[in-house]
């Protein structure tokens, strides 16, 4: 099972290299169909459609593994596992992404709410929201999709680049 996650996750990561496309502005752009054929239906909804996987369902939320994740559609490095924390809300959360140019940060008004939404630098996948009430230094949480990443153990982004 180890091994057909490795090889799972060695494919992926070649392939993020082999097909993404970067705009002028360094930018992965691909078509509607492109990302379709590229991640599964969940993560297409998520990432793509901006829904919200349900609560305590996620691959990563108990996650305690030391290492880095990354955006599932690019690759991108979004956060440091020792940024994760339980913050009781049933997803991933994280007090910081890996840089500030990792995520972007958008406002969204969506269902009578005013929050705002995490998308990847990168692609512009929706990650999810982040929040004024996290742990310190930051003070922030980042409530991320597990469907909308992908974990490596490594500890240095730019051994995977």
């Amino acid at each position: 099972m180890l091994l057909k996650k490795a090889l799972l996750y060695l494919f992926l990561s070649i392939s993020f290299v082999m097909n993404a496309q970067k705009s002028d502005t360094g930018k992965v752009v691909k078509s509607d169909a492109e990302w379709k054929s590229q991640l599964t239906e969940l993560q297409y909804q998520v990432t793509r459609q901006k829904l919200t996987e349900r609560p305590f369902t996620g691959e990563y939320y108990l996650n305690k593994e030391d290492g880095i994740y990354y955006c599932v559609a690019c690759g991108n490095p979004l956060f440091y596992s020792d940024t994760k924390y339980e913050s009781g809300c049933g997803w991933p959360s994280f007090y910081k992404p890996v840089s500030k140019n990792s995520v972007i940060e958008l406002a969204d008004t969506t269902h009578g709410m005013n929050r705002i939404e995490i998308q990847c630098a990168q692609c512009n996948s929706h990650l999810g929201h982040v929040f004024p009430d996290g742990p310190k230094p930051t003070g922030l949480r980042y409530c991320i999709n597990s469907a909308a990443l992908n974990f490596g153990k490594e500890k240095d982004p730019k051994k995977t680049k």
